[in-house]
C-alpha cells in the first residue's frame, strides 16, 4: 500500500508522422483523426467544471479577459484536454443557426487541424469545444520567441501543414476560412502546427470575417465584406509574409520590397545562412502569387501544397527538435513530490501533504457562510482537526470519513482537504473517489500542481496510463510555474 511501481513513467503515445508530403489524398496521407471522438453536444454544467469555473488562470486566447470570445483551457471527466471558445452573450441570437454550423466544422477531422469536439448552446450560452494544444501560437514563437527563433525547416513546415489543413477543409465543402492568421496556428504535444478550428466558424452569426488591421485584409473584403475562397489565399499569403520575416508586414509594404528587389529588408535576419538563395525566392514568388490584387489570379489550396512539398528540409527531424520543445513523450526533472507520484509511492506522498500543511489554501479555501464561530463552523473545524489527526497517525479510514463530515458541513471550501482524502483513498485502494477529489481540489485551486499530480496515480490505479502520463507532466509544468514566481 505505501509503496509501488508505476507503468505510466514508461508509457508514451507513439509520435505521428509529421509530415506526410505526397501531392494528394490528404485525407488519406495524414489521418482523419479517427481516434477522436464525434462530436456531441456539451452542456453548461460539463464545461463549467471542465475549466474550473472558467477561471481566469485558465485563459488561453491572447487577449485575455478583454478578447470578445475568450477562450479557455480544460479538462473533461474522462480527462481529454480540451480548448473552450465562449463567445460573447449576443454573438449567435439563434441557437438553431449556431448549431448546425458547429455541426458541420464538427464533422471535419484531420491531423492537420486542432478538431472541433463539440458545442454548447444553454440558454444564451454559446460555446465551441476543440482539442487542447499545449504549445502555443505561431504568433508566440515567430514574433515574441523567448528561448529561439524559428528555424527555416520549421517555418517552411508550418506553411506545408496549413497549406493541407486548407486542402483537407476545400475537399470537404468549407473552403472559408475566417481571419486567417499567426494567432490561428497552434503547436500540438509533439510541436506540429496545426490550424484551429475555431476560424471555419465566424465570431457571430453576422459579424466580420476579419478582425485584424485593415492593412491585412484581402481588397475584395474591403470592397464587398464578403469572405471568398480566393480571400483565404491572400491570408495565407500574408502568413507566408510573417513566416519570411519573423514580423507582421502589411502586404503592401511587404510587396514594395519585392517590387524594389529588396529582399534582404524582408526577410528575418534570424535566418541567416538557413536557406538558399533559390528556396527563399520561391517562398518570396509564392507569397506574391496569394497577394494579387485580382482574386481569379491568386493560387488555390492544392497548388500551394505542390508548391511547398519540393521545399520541405530536415524531414526526418521531429517537429519538438526543430522547435527546441521538449517532446511529449521525454521526461523532465522531477521534483521529490513527482518523483513519489512516479513510483506511486504513497508514504513518501503522505509525508509530504504533511509536512505542506495547509499553506497552499491561501487565497484557495473559501468560507461560505458568515456564521463566524456559530456551532455548526465550529463542529466543521473540529471534524477537520480530527481528521488532521488521524492523517498524521496514518489512520486513513478514520481520516476520510472526518474529511467527509467537514466537507458536507459546507462551511469552508478547502483544497488541501481534497487533496488529503483524496490521499486517503489511494491508501484504501479506491482510486475513482481519489480521482473525484482530486479534479475537485483543481476545480477551487486550477493551478494547483498537487491536484494533478494526484490525479496521476489516482489514473495509473484505474489503468489509464496515457493519461496519468499526461497529468504528470501538467503537475510537472504547473509546479515549475510556481517556483519560477
Amino acid at each position: 500500500m505505501g509503496c509501488g511501481v508505476s507503468k505510466f513513467c514508461c508509457g508514451s503515445e507513439p509520435e505521428r508522422s509529421n509530415h506526410g508530403v505526397t501531392s494528394s489524398g490528404v485525407g488519406d496521407r495524414i489521418g482523419e483523426g479517427n481516434d477522436l471522438p464525434q462530436f456531441r453536444e456539451f452542456s453548461i454544467d460539463t464545461l463549467r467544471k471542465a475549466t474550473s469555473g472558467f477561471a481566469t488562470e485558465n485563459i488561453v486566447s491572447e487577449h485575455g479577459e478583454k478578447a470578445p470570445n475568450v477562450v479557455y483551457k480544460g479538462k473533461l471527466d474522462n480527462q481529454r484536454r480540451i480548448a473552450v471558445k465562449r463567445f460573447n452573450r449576443k454573438a449567435w441570437p439563434d441557437s438553431r443557426q449556431f448549431l448546425e454550423e458547429a455541426k458541420a466544422v464538427g464533422q471535419l477531422r484531420n491531423y492537420r487541424m486542432a478538431n472541433l469536439l463539440g458545442c454548447c448552446y444553454e440558454g444564451e450560452e454559446r460555446l465551441l469545444v476543440a482539442e487542447f494544444m499545449p504549445n502555443e501560437t505561431l504568433a508566440k514563437h515567430l514574433f515574441h520567441w523567448e528561448t529561439q527563433p524559428m528555424k527555416w525547416a520549421m517555418r517552411l513546415r508550418v506553411a506545408l501543414h496549413i497549406a493541407q489543413a486548407l486542402e483537407y477543409c476545400t475537399g470537404k465543402g468549407r473552403a472559408l476560412y475566417h481571419d486567417l492568421n499567426a494567432y490561428r496556428i497552434l503547436f500540438d504535444d509533439d510541436s506540429n502546427p496545426r490550424l484551429s478550428c475555431f476560424g471555419l466558424m465566424k465570431n457571430s452569426r453576422d459579424g466580420k470575417s476579419y478582425s485584424t488591421n485593415l492593412a491585412f485584409t484581402p481588397p475584395e473584403y474591403l470592397r464587398t465584406g464578403r469572405v471568398t475562397p480566393e480571400s483565404v489565399m491572400y491570408s495565407y499569403g500574408t502568413l507566408l509574409l510573417d513566416l519570411l520575416s519573423g514580423k507582421h508586414i502589411p502586404p503592401s509594404h511587404a510587396l514594395d520590397l519585392i517590387r524594389d528587389r529588396n529582399i534582404q529588408m524582408l526577410m528575418d535576419s534570424c535566418l541567416e545562412g538557413q536557406f538558399s538563395s533559390s528556396d527563399g525566392t520561391e517562398l518570396i514568388r509564392l507569397a506574391s502569387r496569394c497577394l494579387q490584387d485580382e482574386p481569379r489570379e491568386r493560387p488555390n489550396p492544392k497548388s500551394l501544397v505542390t508548391a511547398m512539398i519540393p521545399l520541405q528540409k530536415d524531414l526526418e527531424t521531429p517537429s519538438h527538435q526543430l522547435m527546441g520543445i521538449p517532446s511529449s513523450a521525454s521526461t523532465t526533472p522531477l521534483s521529490p513530490l513527482g518523483e513519489a507520484c512516479l513510483r506511486t509511492d504513497l508514504t513518501a506522498m503522505h509525508e509530504i501533504l504533511e509536512k505542506l500543511g495547509y499553506k497552499d489554501d491561501e487565497g484557495a479555501a473559501t468560507e461560505l457562510s458568515f456564521q463566524m464561530w456559530t456551532n455548526q463552523m465550529q463542529d466543521s473545524l473540529n471534524f477537520k482537526k480530527k481528521g488532521d489527526v488521524a492523517f498524521r497517525h496514518k489512520d486513513f479510514a478514520n481520516a476520510a470519513e472526518c474529511y467527509s463530515q467537514f466537507i458536507e458541513g459546507g462551511t469552508m471550501v478547502s483544497p488541501t482537504v481534497y487533496a488529503r482524502r483524496s490521499l486517503c483513498h489511494l491508501m484504501n485502494d479506491v482510486p475513482q473517489e481519489a480521482l473525484n477529489d482530486a479534479m475537485q481540489a483543481q476545480v477551487i485551486s486550477p493551478a494547483w500542481h498537487i491536484a494533478s499530480y494526484l490525479q496521476a496515480v489516482a489514473l495509473s490505479a484505474l489503468g489509464q496510463e496515457n493519461e496519468a502520463h499526461a497529468a504528470l507532466k501538467d503537475g510537472s509544468m504547473l509546479e515549475s510555474k510556481r517556483n519560477a514566481l
